[in-house]
């Protein structure tokens, strides 16, 4: 399978047939293994091991930990790659995104403020709900356009919390 990675301003295209990967027209022997319960990924390559943190931010779009640096990743196979390139990118179209509470409980703290320029995977906003607290992270970079709430509010589940545009 082919996939076209991109990170840091790059595109790379990745051929991967079990646990031969070809980048860059360099071949490697490369294994990502998930340690169970965490977001710790282990890479073997060539026999050499890494450890990465990576969490989800959205479809295709990870976010990596090395050497105390946050990266995003996105990671789009050769069939989704063809066919974002037949019907076009829509994501200008949509709009601003909206950050909304995934359960009721009472908003302690407000991360952001109108304006502010936001990385996939910051926190947004911390809601208490069943008496723990709960980040909210941001599901992809940004600028933050308005924010809804105030701490001290209590919210129901899906109330609106944050709206930004990428």
């Amino acid at each position: 399978m082919k996939y076209v990675v991109a990170i840091a301003g790059q595109s790379i295209e990745v051929e991967v047939d079990g646990d031969r990967v070809v980048g860059n027209g360099a071949e490697r022997r490369a294994e990502l293994r998930t340690v169970s319960g965490t977001p710790i990924r282990n890479l073997l390559v060539d026999g050499s091991s890494w450890i990465i943190p990576m969490e989800p931010a959205g479809k295709g779009i990870w976010q990596l930990q090395r050497w105390g640096e946050r990266f995003e990743v996105e990671v789009v196979d050769e069939r989704t790659r063809h066919i974002q390139s037949l019907v076009g990118d829509s994501k200008a179209a949509r709009g601003p995104l909206e950050l909304k509470a995934p359960m009721p409980g009472l908003v302690v703290r407000v991360l952001v403020e109108p304006s502010q320029a936001i990385s996939a995977g910051e926190g947004m906003v911390v809601l208490e709900a069943m008496k723990m607290e709960n980040e909210l992270k941001a599901p992809g970079s940004g600028i933050v356009e308005s924010v809804a709430v105030t701490a001290g509010q209590a919210v129901e589940k899906g109330t609106v919390l944050v709206r930004f545009r990428p």
